[in-house]
């Protein structure tokens, strides 16, 4: 075997079918190397592509569910709301009727309030009256007692 260049001194032999012999230099293996490297990459990136693949058909089946139980709460919240509307204002209607009710009840507080302020002052107006008729009729008495005194003085005289 002769060497002509440094890709002589490693050449492979390969055999065909029909016996033949080809050599392969190895910028050749390195390319076949290469090749093989490179279906490997694809037969893995296939692999990760078909799971991602999976993985975003799952989400989207997810999110697709979520859209229709956000669109039902919402409806559903939507007709809660009316009704809450609907209440609020049967209730105030009904505040509205209440509201004589309540004005009627301060009045008759203040009326009573009054009632309460003039008794309190009708009953110190007695007591005073009462204190100067009992001191009136104390000075009375006692003024009597002073007549028949005198009267009984006078008389044994």
């Amino acid at each position: 075997m002769k060497f002509i260049d440094a890709n002589d001194i490693l050449k492979i032999d390969v055999l065909y079918p029909g016996g033949e012999c080809m050599l392969m230099t190895f910028g050749q293996l390195a390319g076949l190397i290469a090749a093989i490297s490179f279906l490997i990459l694809v037969i893995y990136l296939c692999r990760v592509l078909n799971e991602i693949t999976g993985s975003v058909t799952e989400m989207t089946k997810s999110v697709q569910s979520l859209t229709k139980d956000a669109n039902s709460i919402s409806n559903k919240l939507e007709d809660i709301l009316t009704k809450t509307d609907l209440l609020m204002e049967d209730v105030n209607k009904k505040s509205v009727k209440l509201d004589p009710l309540f004005q009627a009840t301060s009045d008759l507080s203040e009326s009573v309030s009054d009632l309460n302020r003039v008794s309190r002052d009708f009953v110190e107006n007695v007591n005073d009256s009462t204190k100067k008729l009992s001191t009136t009729s104390f000075i009375l008495k006692n003024g009597l007692r002073v007549v028949k005194l005198v009267n009984k003085f006078y008389k044994k005289k």
